[in-house]
């Protein structure tokens, strides 16, 4: 039971890790103006496609380690659920409430975390990011192949 509660945090740890390394390392190659619709927090396009990348590569990597650690596709599965469900409760207050920055312009300089913050992603990609997650996760599990 251990090793299956450490899989699952090992793969969703690997999945935050490179979640936020990637994004840090995107935002930093596109900087503001290539990460932002101008003169708005509103994501570019550019933004959107790259991060779906980033975020189906990330699942995978988790899937991956959570398979390579417990061995076992049930807790690959559990971890899936669990991306699916905490990426739906995290969306509910972005598609919910209105954020602060929705209609202030733009700065010129804005540092990471600040874009972080900030950053209004369409309704769309909140919905979509789970599902994503959960697929990759699935997905990922099925590259290790069990020893027979």
């Amino acid at each position: 039971m251990g090793k299956k509660i450490l899989a699952i945090i090992a793969g969703y740890f690997a999945m935050a890790v490179s979640v936020f390394l990637s994004f840090t390392f995107l935002y930093l190659l596109l900087g503001p103006e290539g990460s932002f619709a101008e003169n708005s927090y509103r994501v570019s396009i550019t933004w959107v496609l790259l991060s779906t990348v980033i975020s189906i590569a990330a699942a995978i990597l988790g899937g991956y380690v959570c398979q390579w650690i417990s061995k076992n596709r049930n807790t690959s599965l559990l971890l899936a659920v669990i991306v699916l469900l905490l990426g739906i409760i995290m969306a509910i207050p972005a598609l919910t409430t209105t954020n602060e920055y929705a209609h202030q312009p733009r700065t010129e300089e804005v540092g990471n975390m600040e874009a972080m913050q900030r950053a209004q992603q369409p309704p769309f990609i909140l919905i979509l990011n789970p599902i994503i997650g959960a697929v990759g996760v699935y997905f990922g599990s099925l590259l290790k192949r069990e020893k027979k």
